[in-house]
């Protein structure tokens, strides 16, 4: 059955077992190419070991709740009047699931040790589906059903999903010392899956801790930056005003460098039906199964230009950042931050017609060719 056949109206339910595991077999392959990439640009030198190490391990996060919800929705379409029911995802924008999606998964893990305990085990679920098929001569379904059920219960259970929310961690960068006061350098970093772009959006901040005690250790200062830098996670906020917000907020702690890592939209011509070039491009492509997508990846970007000393007090004074906006036809003004860079990562058959169909919105996108094999080329 075509997967471009099962998908001819404009819900975003898959309802169809087959299409359901085409879907997550495509996100499989997908994740398992995001980490090479990540090398790839550290080869480059756009991102550090530290920042790669990092991004990475959102990565496996992700791959990990796909393979979570891939178990989850795997009779979908098979037992009729049973949960879960079908998968819901944004076809017209992210091509990823939607954010409600990943809410229900983490209530689920909340109770995820309960439903295993009444549940039977793996090995006897196996006993009892070999005894219908060859016993009965009848496929198990309801039996492959609960089968499903707790492997799914088992993923949430081990944890390190990507949650909905993720909340900011620290990885010390080592020490500065200018003269005046110690200077721990960290590098915060959190995720969310945002509600409204229905993406995965990954934060990274290298910050300065001029505090008495180190920032991890601060039973005070890291709760209330941790809270600070998550209600700040808005896909609608301009980095300036997260950065600039969290400068004023902490006056021991000074941000030099705010990154924000859009992971999507997916573009498949199967599943999916945004607009633009890359529509058109895997239309043409007529990729097989498993290279008929493309992903976008960008990342925003701020820095700290200079410093400024702020009158604090009746004698004191605190240090401000004052930020660099892109000076290139006044966007810095529009986007909040220093520079903008944006990639897609695809196979080799769409990004053969991308190269010969180079839509004008193209030509300044890096392009991240992947292989069945595992390579990655890159392409400016």
């Amino acid at each position: 059955m075509p997967e471009t056949d099962a998908l001819t109206h404009d819900h975003t339910d898959l309802e169809d077992t087959s299409v359901t595991r085409r879907y997550f077999s495509k996100w499989q392959s997908i994740t398992t190419h995001l980490g090479r990439v990540a090398a790839q640009m550290e080869a480059e030198g756009s991102l550090s070991r530290d920042e790669v190490s990092v991004i990475a391990r959102y990565i496996v996060n992700l791959s990990f709740t796909f393979r979570a919800l891939a178990n989850k929705y795997h009779m979908s379409g098979r037992v009729q009047g049973m949960a879960p029911g079908k998968l819901t995802f944004d076809r017209e924008e992210s091509g990823f699931p939607i954010h409600a999606e990943l809410l229900q998964m983490s209530a689920d893990a909340a109770q995820a040790m309960k439903h295993l305990k009444n549940m039977p085990s793996t090995a006897k679920l196996k006993d009892e589906m070999i005894e219908e098929i060859v016993g009965r001569q009848t496929i198990p379904t309801k039996l492959q059903f609960a089968m499903s059920q707790r492997l799914y219960y088992e993923e949430l259970a081990k944890g390190d999903l990507f949650w909905p929310q993720m909340d900011p961690d620290s990885l010390w960068m080592g020490n500065l010392s200018d003269g005046r006061e110690p200077r721990r350098r960290y590098l915060l970093h959190w995720a969310v899956y945002d509600s409204g772009l229905n993406l995965p959006t990954i934060y990274l901040m290298e910050c300065e801790d001029t505090g008495r005690t180190a920032l991890p250790k601060d039973e005070t200062r890291w709760p209330q930056a941790q809270q600070h830098l998550m209600a700040q996670s808005v896909g609608g906020l301009k980095l300036v005003t997260i950065a600039s917000g969290f400068d004023r907020d902490f006056d021991d702690l000074h941000p030099k460098r705010l990154r924000r890592i859009h992971i999507g939209p997916m573009y498949s011509h199967a599943y999916t039906r945004q607009t633009g070039p890359l529509r058109q491009v895997l239309e043409e492509a007529r990729a097989p199964e498993g290279e008929d997508w493309a992903l976008a990846w960008t990342v925003e970007e701020l820095e700290s230009e200079r410093v400024e000393r702020e009158k604090s007090g009746w004698f004191g004074s605190v240090e401000r950042q004052i930020f660099a906006l892109d000076p290139f036809s006044g966007r810095g003004a529009d986007t909040g931050a220093t520079r903008m860079t944006r990639a897609v990562i695809l196979p080799q058959r769409p990004f053969q017609v991308l190269a010969e169909k180079n839509p004008p919105g193209f030509r300044d996108v890096r392009k991240f060719v992947v292989s069945p094999g595992g390579q990655v080329l890159s392409y400016s």
